[in-house]
């Protein structure tokens, strides 16, 4: 018999198992840059990200209003990691310090990572990403510092709203002749609390899906 019985927990990150999103942005130069992040979820053609309010990116998507969202497999996992104690701020936030942040200019080449031109914002989409999703912002709301805690220590996040105005896929994922991802090729890089992971076997189908 399985058991239920249960513990109560204060576990220091609640990323109980959230995909891996490469949020790419421009600066007002023109200068791109690549936030990883795993806060995200969609709902229709919507959707709606959690950044720290003093990342470089989220600095990028409030001015510019666009980004790309891109969805990354298992296979560039190292690839994220040779940016991810990186950040397009300089100089340095001091929480960012804290951690062993360092400044990169250009996370493209850090990370090995290709541009490819969006067609319908200005930054660049991540060629190696099987899925990316042009995104335009709608609309923003900042989070305020855990009680107690200066902003340089606790900066608080802002959560935006994006509407996703394009979608490109890697042909091999595309179910021939349709718009339709084939979820048997299709497989997501996983965040679960700070470890990666890739999607294991299907269990079954949603009443809903269409394929």
């Amino acid at each position: 018999m399985p058991r239920h019985d249960a513990i109560t927990l204060r576990p220091s990150v609640l990323y109980f198992g959230t995909p891996v999103a490469l949020v790419t942005t421009q600066d007002e130069r023109g200068a791109a840059n690549i936030t990883p992040m795993s806060s995200a979820w969609a709902l229709g053609d919507r959707l709606v990200l959690g950044l720290s309010a003093q990342s470089q990116g989220c600095a990028n998507l409030l001015r510019g209003g666009e980004a790309v969202v891109n969805l990354p497999d298992p296979p560039l996992h190292a690839a994220i990691e040779r940016i991810a104690r990186t950040t397009g701020r300089d100089p340095v936030p001091a929480y960012k310090q804290a951690m062993g942040y360092r400044h990169a200019a250009d996370k493209f080449a850090l990370g090995g990572f290709t541009r490819a031109a969006s067609q319908a914002v200005a930054p660049p989409r991540i060629a190696e990403c099987p899925l990316q999703l042009e995104t335009r912002l709608l609309h923003a709301r900042r989070s305020t510092p855990a009680a107690g805690e200066d902003a340089d220590d606790d900066p608080g996040f802002i959560v935006l709203e994006l509407d996703v105005v394009q979608v490109h896929a890697h042909t091999d994922i595309v179910l021939d002749g349709t718009q339709h991802i084939d979820t048997s090729r299709w497989s997501p890089l996983l965040y679960v609390f700070r470890h990666y992971f890739g999607t294991g076997e299907r269990h079954g189908r949603n009443f809903r899906a269409e394929t």
